[in-house]
């Protein structure tokens, strides 16, 4: 039997409203307070800024966090509280896990570089510029993992209890339900798609009186065409004229289903045979543990081992540097997929200005991002402190999102019973407020849209 409650429970949203990245949610019940997700904030400045600032509450007074899945935007946050003195568990998935130890400190790492090389070339407006957090942070942060398989009933302090469901998405990824005085709260995390390339559709979402979901993609559908014949002629297009094809990609998901479409489009002698070239470390390590977690996606062990030894992996800084020099046509994956960031940036200074050359989006990019500005057809992006010309084409492929749309996330939602409080998050403004709408419209349910920092009595 679940412990009555001091106080009303209280839900405030401390990131992830009104943008998809900075996902935090605090449980509070007067005696123990619980945090959902810990991201970072990226993309508009105003936006990182918030990295920078305290949370409501002392690091020390969290009793508990539960995490839905690995990316940066969801567990980045972590080494800050860490390093503030944060000590009690964070709870996960096995695969999360295993994703944090390599995510985490390949953030700190490229916090610390991107710092170093701020100092080094005077751009930066602090004297000196300082990373967010140190790999010391991030290891810290990594002692405080307890992992917890789905489906599996566990407690948190002060009588509540959690689960973690199946969201699809990417490897562990979790919707969570915390429950605690006589009622439940459900946490989609982010939702997978109904046919991702990988990973297998959400699991059918448990009944819960308040649900919290993302709307990543609240206002629009996602294109159902093969993703493999959008990718398969672009690359045609750029090797036929000599150029080399930058595509900017998460290391979680979306690099290995890249690499899956692009050995089918090999094996079917539909694209050129040029070098495939992985520019990742953190990529090379999280392709790895495919083989490792089977049950958490889709795929056979025979095609891991053909489609991701179909690529040429680089770790060290002189291999990486070596592809901006090297003659001839590639296609290059490299991190970040919004371009904010890490080894992609490097090769966009070299690649954007080639009209030869192609530059592949290939995923949802967050305004305020180079991702963005170069959808929108910017002429020039600003790359440590300088403007590079952008003259290489620039092309988009939008149906290899890991995000359920507009249908799938309704449908998902709309499998339970009603909840008796919907809030929407993880979305920019248009998303969020059109999903109200059609949840309104299609389930004649009413949902909320909640501000940054708001608290809701639930």
């Amino acid at each position: 039997m679940v412990m009555s409650m001091a106080k009303p429970l209280t839900l405030s949203f401390l990131g992830a409203t009104g943008t998809v990245t900075g996902s935090k949610h605090l449980l509070d019940d007067g005696r123990v307070q619980i945090l959902v997700d810990c991201g970072l904030f990226q993309g508009y400045k105003q936006l990182r800024l918030r990295n920078w600032q305290e949370l409501p509450l002392p690091a020390r007074a969290l009793d508990a966090i539960l995490l839905t899945h690995a990316h940066v935007d969801h567990s980045g946050y972590l080494p800050v509280l860490a390093r503030a003195g944060y000590r009690g568990a964070v709870y996960c998935t096995p695969a999360t896990a295993a994703l944090c130890d390599i995510l985490l400190p390949d953030a700190a790492h490229l916090q610390e570089l991107d710092a170093g090389y701020a100092n080094r070339h005077g751009f930066s407006r602090h004297r000196p510029a300082l990373p967010l957090y140190t790999a010391a942070d991030a290891r810290c942060a990594l002692e405080l993992l307890r992992p917890v398989e789905f489906g599996e009933r566990f407690a948190l302090p002060g009588g509540l209890h959690a689960r973690f469901t199946r969201a699809g998405h990417i490897l562990g990824a979790a919707c969570v339900t915390v429950e605690g005085g006589g009622q439940t709260v459900l946490f989609s995390g982010d939702l997978g798609r109904d046919h991702d390339e990988i990973m297998a559709p959400p699991e059918p979402r448990p009944p819960a009186d308040v649900v919290v979901m993302e709307a990543t993609y609240g206002d629009r559908l996602h294109d159902l065409t093969d993703p493999a014949d959008g990718l398969g002629e672009a690359i045609r297009r750029t090797v036929a004229r000599g150029g080399k094809v930058l595509i900017p990609a998460f290391s979680v998901g979306r690099t290995q289903a890249l690499l899956v479409l692009l050995h089918r489009l090999r094996v079917a002698g539909r694209i050129p045979e040029v070098p495939i070239v992985v520019d990742s470390p953190m990529a090379t390590s999280v392709t790895g543990l495919y083989a490792r977690h089977p049950r958490d996606h889709r795929l056979d062990a025979a095609t891991c081992r053909e489609a991701f030894d179909g690529a040429r992996y680089t770790r060290d800084v002189t291999a990486s540097q070596e592809i901006d020099r090297r003659g001839g046509p590639c296609v290059v994956i490299s991190a970040s997929g919004m371009a904010t960031g890490g080894r992609v940036v490097h090769h966009l200074k070299s690649f954007a200005p080639d009209p030869a050359n192609m530059i592949l989006l290939v995923g949802f990019q967050a305004g305020g991002t180079r991702g963005a500005a170069l959808a929108a057809g910017a002429t020039q992006i600003k790359i440590h402190g300088q403007f590079v010309p952008v003259r290489a084409e620039v092309a988009r492929l939008d149906n290899l999102s890991a995000h359920a749309d507009q249908r799938e996330l309704i449908a998902w939602l709309g499998a339970g019973p009603r909840p008796r409080q919907i809030f929407l998050v993880h979305g920019e403004p248009a998303g969020l407020d059109a999903l109200r709408v059609a949840i309104r419209e299609q389930l004649g349910w009413e949902a909320t849209v909640p501000d940054y920092r708001d608290t809701a009595d639930l």
